[in-house]
């Protein structure tokens, strides 16, 4: 939905989007899907050419950039799962290179609304992403602890505590989707800002300094925040109570 803001001299609009269709009553935003494939794109064909490339040598650029994200997720997970946790290294290195990917695309000049604005910055990516975690945490967590174990797991070491334990669990997709979006989101947002209030002879400066530090370090943070939460959720479910 697009709005307008008119604030001091400037007229503010947020929400505009490159091509969009109606399919069985939903809208769906096309520059939202395109951006989404060309980030997943990216991370198949680095982690394809990677595979082809793999060497037991020396390892070239690629294939260290690769050994050094999966080392330092493995690290993570064996501390937040233990050993258990090792056949989650893959989600969690593809959780936070594609959201990773997914927020640097803003940074390359595309236009205003942006042909490659980031797609986290739209709801729709951050909350598919969180309902596939948390189903994930959820099946997980039922096959670790079986279906008895699963459901005590809510009790934990006080039966009084178990409607505040799943109140938590019904929050955790809502702080995973909203944690992610409102930083992107309002990043872009500031950016408007300093293009709209701002005169052009000026707003390049702001530009410069803020465009770089959101959109790439920024959204370097909350790609690590979200895989980080991802491998903790999962640790969190299939924890045994004691």
């Amino acid at each position: 939905m697009t709005k307008s803001f008119v604030l001091a001299s400037g007229n503010i609009t947020i929400g505009d989007h490159h091509g969009v269709v109606h399919v069985f009553g939903m809208t769906i935003y096309l520059d939202v899907v395109w951006t989404t494939l060309i980030a997943a794109g990216i991370v198949l064909g680095l982690g394809l050419l990677m595979r082809r490339n793999v060497t037991s040598g020396v390892p070239g650029k690629l294939q260290l950039f690769w050994e050094t994200l999966v080392e330092q997720v493995s690290d993570l997970a064996s501390s937040a799962i233990g050993p258990e946790g090792l056949p989650f290294v893959g989600l969690g290195v593809t959780v936070f290179f594609f959201i990773l990917i997914c927020n640097w695309l803003a940074f390359i000049p595309s236009g205003e609304p942006g042909f490659l604005a980031a797609p986290t910055g739209d709801v729709n990516l951050p909350l598919a992403l969180a309902l596939i975690v948390i189903f994930l945490v959820h099946y997980n967590s039922v096959k670790k602890l079986g279906r008895k174990g699963y459901f005590h797991h809510y009790k934990g070491a006080y039966a009084a505590l178990t409607p505040i334990n799943v109140i938590e669990e019904i929050t955790k997709p809502i702080t995973l989707t909203f944690r992610l979006f409102g930083n992107i989101f309002s990043g872009a947002l500031m950016i408007t800002v300093i293009v709209t209030l701002i005169p052009a002879y000026a707003s390049w400066i702001g530009l410069a300094i803020w465009k770089p530090f959101d959109e790439l370090f920024i959204g370097a943070i909350q790609a690590y925040i979200f895989g980080l939460l991802t491998i903790i959720y999962l640790g969190m479910g299939m924890a045994e109570s004691h």
